[in-house]
């Protein structure tokens, strides 16, 4: 058996099995969101049912309906309580709508861009880098996925690199307000407008914050509640978008300008260990700057309305906890370490979080069919086959984050066809792992 080969299968032999693995628990909590709604789908049939029935009333109906009531007062006592009720359940179960205006994703300048030689050939003229971690780095180039036109930050370009504190916020400065003023040209909004400034970024936590100096570059009103989520990996920005809505659930009439990137041109790792080379192979230069808001007039110019959001978190798990960390190696450089777990880790949170959430999405046949095939199996231990429900009845677009194995492990486990992968494998070829960014890539993409 070939080197390849025999990684393919060890990698491959690591990822949990989709179809055999779901977990009751997550099913349940999928379950429990779509229960808390239960109230308000089960009252809307009964007003329509009673909307449409005083519809066919005539005016001498009404005429008549109104003094019955005049002389009823316990009646009215009755009706009006109940339209009370009705009112207030109304109000305590219907989140206020979550519109998404615009977003915009930066392009770096052509100056930044790397092929696979060039990069090689700045990894060689380094020095610090072995044959043998020269080898393994060109051989990741090779099958991860990634393209000829992926960009990375002028100080790692240079011969020698500059990666210091200076070049990591030119970097940072140059990614949130390029995607930031696109995003203001493109919704016309002012910056005194924005009520919210949230920023994701992994890797670089700068004082003042990223966030703080979003709000001096754009002078920002004095109110305006501003957050910076840090080590926070991938999923970052979708927890961002958790924070937004949440915050605009209580915070009426405000638009929320959520950043999201990565920064490396201080996370560039100049050692051999192996587990720590992967970065430097896989991630690159990107972000993207996204308009929240819960205007009620927003709503006909928006692009999208935010209806779901289901965050899984396996922190507590060791694995999960240490697929992806931090750390000095033996000679004292610093770089970003990936466990031989991690595709194993993403694979099964993905599958959690699908699980939880195909309660809220899925056709009601869809479920009763799930629900009935998982109880046989988990509880009566019956030999039934896996049920894998279909979620291209529910999704139209499937934008995923990851590299080349964990997208080919997702659409074989999804059952997904190449069109609806192609979003997310165009991405990482054009754009290489920009991070908790990548998705907004894909989205850009399917639009276009």
């Amino acid at each position: 058996m070939s080197k390849s080969n025999a990684i393919s299968s060890l990698i491959k032999s690591k990822l949990p099995d989709f179809k055999q693995s779901i977990k009751l628990k997550y099913m349940k909590l999928g379950y429990h969101y779509l229960i808390s709604h239960a109230m308000l789908l089960f009252l809307s049939p009964i007003v329509i049912i009673i909307a449409a029935h005083i519809s066919t009333f005539s005016l001498q109906d009404l005429h008549d309906l109104w003094h019955h009531l005049c002389y009823n007062l316990v009646y009215v006592v009755i009706c009006s309580a109940f339209l009370v009720f009705l009112l207030t359940v109304y109000f305590l179960t219907h989140a206020q709508p979550i519109y998404l205006v615009d977003f915009a994703c930066y392009k770096p300048k052509d100056v930044c861009k790397c092929t696979r030689q060039i990069f090689m050939k700045l990894s060689s003229l380094t020095g610090t880098f072995s044959e043998q971690s020269l080898e393994f780095q060109r051989k990741i180039l090779e099958r991860s996925g990634i393209g000829e036109s992926t960009y990375i930050p002028e100080a790692l370009m240079r011969v020698p690199s500059n990666p210091s504190l200076v070049e990591a916020k030119k970097e940072a400065e140059a990614v949130m307000f390029g995607a930031i003023d696109e995003l203001f040209e493109k919704t016309k909004v002012k910056p005194m407008d924005i009520g919210i400034v949230i920023v994701n970024c992994s890797l670089f936590n700068p004082i003042p914050s990223l966030a703080a100096m979003v709000i001096n570059h754009y002078k920002l009103r004095g109110n305006v509640l501003s957050f910076n989520l840090n080590g926070m990996g991938c999923s970052a920005g979708v927890i961002s978008i958790d924070l937004a809505r949440d915050l605009l659930q209580v915070h009426p009439d405000s638009y929320a300008l959520v950043i999201s990137m990565e920064n490396i041109t201080m996370n560039w790792y100049f050692g051999n260990d192996r587990s720590m080379r992967l970065s430097n192979c896989l991630f690159r230069m990107g972000g993207a700057a996204f308009l929240l808001s819960n205007r009620r007039r927003d709503r006909r110019r928006s692009k999208y309305q935010l209806l779901h959001i289901v965050r899984t978190n396996k922190g507590a798990d060791d694995k999960c906890f240490s697929c992806v960390t931090q750390k000095v190696d033996s000679t004292g450089k610093i770089g970003v370490s990936s466990s031989k777990d991690l595709v194993a880790v993403a694979d099964n949170a993905l599958k959690t979080n699908i699980t939880t959430l195909g309660p809220l999405v899925l056709p009601i046949s869809k479920l009763l069919l799930f629900f009935t095939t998982l109880v046989g199996r988990k509880l009566f231990k019956m030999k039934l086959k896996p049920y894998i429900p279909n979620f291209k009845l529910a999704f139209d677009h499937f934008c995923i984050h990851g590299g080349k194995v964990v997208l080919d492990e997702t659409k074989k486990n999804l059952q997904l066809t190449d069109w609806h992968i192609e979003p997310s494998r165009m991405t990482l070829y054009r754009f290489g792992n920009i991070s908790s960014s990548s998705i907004w890539y894909e989205l850009a993409y399917i639009e276009a």
